[in-house]
């Protein structure tokens, strides 16, 4: 048993000069009493023959006793020994909604903070933040008013919920740790896969935070020309609703500081619905959409891209001869396009260069599509499969927009293994049939078959594909691409080797970074990209202007989640703080009065 209270013992030193008048005799006086219910066994006494008289059992002297009992005792369980308590702040865009007083974030610091008071003094506690980055802010210590110190600085970004490396670092700090926890206060709005703690017994407890979902946002957002007018950019976005009405807005957008135009959009609820903007540019800027309504979520009621006039491609074509291949190229865009099927032609002044069953004398250093050849160093191994059966591929990479391979046969592939730095776009059942990647900067694409010998040149996503290739690896549109990129994602840049000058960042709120670049360093890696909006990268007089956008449709889904899935049998459902007591004299202590004052009524009405 414990004390609450233990100074009140001081208090039992008055309960033997109770008991002393208890034992003493005294002269009766008459005196009027609400009750005599308690004095009923000293009604008939009247003599006081002797100062003292033996104690007898009387519920007035308890009474008055247990009021001293004010050092207020409570029961415990079992005193354990301390342990690890790691703590992980969901720091995400979606913690900045403000459908609770201040924002979930707030709330969830202020749960955190309550649940800090409960720990024991021995407890260590480890405080992360989880966003687009995974940041350790705290080292186990076991005080408490450090780690409250953390707690309140700490604040929410725009970036995605990356939960994975919090949970793999809490993982590690817990290992061989007896009596460890980890708490994850968090609106639950997770899409990673998190199936790889299923069967590892973490020890976490969710904290939910969070009440509604009221929240409208641009979760795409993407720049081209105009097919139809080369003179004309196309903004392709779309819109979403995740609220549970219809919502009505203004959809604005500008180029630079000029509003270009203003559309109205209605869009039904948990629906969204895609928008198609035409504009001209003189020179190159940034384009910026904003939505006109208010909402819980403000991070993703706006968007920017930087948009670069487009440039002529120099392309060189190295075949045998091709004219559907040659034909699909020349309509792709601003393409200059030179055929040879000489292998010594390929040299350094052109910007892209297509190998059509051919290999040069010397490889290409920049970007490059080879078709049904086999560049040195590429693969171990190789050798040639038959009929190979196409199965389903990945639509979400770029090379891929509107392109689809349904009923495609092939007659004869290479067989071969992708390089460490190439995705597989289209797989057969053994091996891929088209890669495409980056290496220092150098885009390239292999395709392990000869079209000509399939049924592809038949279909229409033949042309759209080699469409997207010529924008994929455009160098300018490769630039363009860089230059817009998602809060949490680390910008790249190329250094300028001639400008001695230290390169720094001017983020959105006005704040510069001083950037520590590598004397051997080819580009500028910055990560510190967890806000919306946009930023500068200066070194000099020479100003890169880029910008970081949520365009996120699973963060900007801002219903909170009531579990968390890690996998098919492990689901763990979120709790909330709820105040709680284990002293139980506050409740008798009020009835106790209740029946007190009861009794002063009744009586002061019976005697009226």
């Amino acid at each position: 048993m414990k004390f609450l209270y233990p100074t009140a013992f001081f208090f039992a030193a008055s309960i033997p000069v109770v008991i002393l008048f208890y034992l003493l005799k005294r002269r009766r006086v008459s005196r009027i009493v609400p009750s005599t219910l308690l004095w009923q066994k000293f009604l008939a006494e009247t003599q006081a023959s002797s100062p003292f008289q033996k104690l007898r059992h009387n519920w007035l002297l308890i009474l008055q006793i247990l009021l001293l009992a004010l050092s207020r005792p409570y029961l415990s369980s079992e005193e354990k020994q301390g342990g690890i308590r790691i703590l992980i702040l969901d720091a995400s865009a979606s913690m900045r909604s403000r459908d609770v007083e201040g924002s979930r974030f707030e709330q969830a610091k202020t749960e955190a903070l309550e649940w800090l008071s409960g720990l024991k003094d021995t407890d260590q506690t480890v405080v992360i933040s989880a966003s687009g980055q995974t940041v350790v802010r705290l080292s186990p210590t076991s005080v408490k008013a450090t780690v409250g110190r953390v707690i309140r600085r700490m604040d929410a970004g725009d970036g995605p919920t990356r939960l994975r490396e919090a949970l793999k670092l809490s993982e590690t700090l817990i290992l061989n740790q007896m009596n460890a926890e980890v708490h994850l206060f968090s609106d639950g709005g997770i899409s990673e896969d998190l199936s790889e703690f299923e069967s590892k017994g973490l020890p976490l407890v969710f904290h939910k935070i969070g009440v509604r979902s009221n929240n409208q946002a641009i979760v795409k957002m993407d720049v081209r020309s105009n097919p139809d007018d080369a003179s004309q950019r196309a903004l392709f976005t779309e819109i979403a609703n995740y609220s549970d009405s219809v919502i009505e807005c203004n959809v604005e957008l500008q180029f630079e500081k000029d509003v270009i135009e203003v559309r109205s959009v209605s869009i039904e609820s948990m629906k969204s619905t895609p928008l198609i903007f035409l504009a001209d540019q003189q020179t190159n800027g940034v384009f910026t959409l904003s939505l006109n309504i208010e909402d819980d979520l403000e991070s993703d009621n706006t968007a920017s891209v930087v948009s670069l006039l487009p440039k002529t491609l120099r392309a060189l074509l190295l075949s045998s001869g091709n004219y559907l291949l040659e034909k699909v190229i020349r309509s792709a865009g601003n393409v200059e396009l030179s055929v040879t099927s000489d292998p010594t032609a390929v040299d350094d002044s052109y910007d892209l260069v297509i190998l059509d069953n051919l290999s040069p004398i010397e490889w290409p250093a920049q970007n490059l599509i080879a078709l049904n050849v086999l560049p040195p160093g590429w693969f171990e191994t190789s050798e040639r499969v038959e009929v190979p059966v196409v199965i389903p591929w990945k639509k979400s990479h770029p090379l891929l927009r509107w392109v689809t391979f349904e009923n495609v046969q092939i007659a004869e592939a290479w067989k071969v293994n992708s390089p460490s730095w190439a995705d597989s776009i289209l797989d057969s059942s053994e091996h891929p049939l088209i890669f495409a990647g980056e290496e220092k900067g150098v885009r390239r694409i292999w395709i392990g078959f000869d079209p000509l010998e399939s049924t592809w040149p038949l279909r229409f996503s033949y042309p759209i594909f080699f469409k997207n290739a010529i924008e994929w690896l455009s160098p300018e549109a490769g630039r363009e691409k860089q230059l817009t990129i998602r809060t949490g994602d680390p910008f790249r840049w190329p250094i300028d080797r001639t400008n001695k000058e230290t390169p720094e960042v001017l983020l959105p709120n006005g704040v510069t970074r001083i950037l520590k670049v590598n004397t051997n360093a080819i580009e500028v890696v910055f990560g510190d990209t967890l806000a919306q909006g946009h930023y500068e990268l200066k070194q000099g007089n020479s100003v890169t202007r880029f910008v970081a956008n949520l365009t996120n449709a699973e963060e900007s889904d801002i219903m909170p989640r009531s579990e968390l899935n890690f996998g098919e049998r492990l689901k763990i459902e979120g709790s909330q703080i709820k105040q709680a007591s284990l002293e139980k004299w506050r409740w008798i202590a009020a009835v106790g009065l209740f029946f007190l004052l009861f009794e002063w009524w009744f009586y002061h009405k019976r005697t009226v």
